[in-house]
């Protein structure tokens, strides 16, 4: 049975247990920032920035609740940076990423809902192919892959990467109109390995649109950016994954 977006309500009570869980875990993180990138303006947004600014081919990280300055995800940024493209990190959240100390989830996303964040990702991406961008994916953690999977329906984007994606459902998988990778784990209790093969079915029955479909095994929600000694090995294949799946689909673009 397809999942509509109302049922997302029992994901949301889910969520907002793991949310301390989450916070506790960027705190402790024992991995420090980056070293390589800068802060700019793309498209009206403040946004992180690795990689040659005169690539032509870009790679767009959307952030889960927790924003573009958590360490980790600019780490990633720079693994893009490093592989050749101009890897951006818009601040979708406007200097106000979740922080359950200030003020509850459901408050924070009323104020930040995802479609907001799809709205500005397309002035994110208008900007890039001002700049002369010629090819961009869109990689989305969490709550970033909602603006993603908008993103993937379009053609404004050549290939997107879901990592534990919550506010999508199976519908928006009907309409994908790029390759599509996706990222799951096994201990997931927000986004389950019951969910994602769900995802999976439906693009198995599209086959013009190239997909891979991944559960990593003993991992929980969030682990490619809030990894600890126990999940860095997993959180690094997950990140080649990407790398990989962008590579196949932006990458060769260039011989075109």
């Amino acid at each position: 049975m397809a999942i509509s977006r109302g049922h997302l309500g029992v994901a949301k009570a889910i969520f907002v247990v793991c949310i301390a869980l989450l916070v506790n875990a960027v705190k402790c993180n024992p991995h420090g920032g980056s070293r390589r990138g800068s802060v700019v303006e793309i498209g009206g947004l403040k946004s992180y920035v690795s990689g040659p600014s005169h690539s032509r081919y870009a790679v767009v990280l959307a952030s889960d609740v927790f924003g573009y300055e958590v360490p980790n995800l600019r780490k990633i940024a720079d693994k893009v940076g490093a592989a050749g493209y101009y890897a951006v990190v818009p601040d979708f959240f406007n200097g106000d990423p979740f922080n359950s100390s200030i003020k509850g989830f459901n408050e924070w996303k009323a104020q930040h809902p995802p479609a907001k964040a799809f709205k500005a990702s397309i002035s994110v991406i208008k900007a890039l192919r001002r700049k002369g961008i010629s090819a961009i994916a869109a990689a989305g953690f969490c709550y970033g892959a909602h603006a993603s999977v908008e993103l993937a329906k379009t053609k404004l984007i050549q290939a997107v990467v879901f990592l534990h994606p919550t506010d999508i459902v199976e519908d928006d998988f009907k309409y994908v109109k790029v390759p599509v990778e996706i990222l799951g784990g096994e201990n997931d209790v927000l986004v389950p390995p019951t969910v994602i093969k769900k995802y999976e079915e439906i693009l198995s029955s599209r086959p013009e649109i190239p997909s891979f479909v991944k559960i990593f095994p003993r991992v929980e929600h969030g682990w490619t950016t809030r990894y600890n000694s126990t999940t860095e090995k997993a959180a690094e294949e997950a990140h080649r994954d990407l790398l990989n799946w962008v590579n196949k689909y932006i990458k060769h673009k260039k011989k075109a």
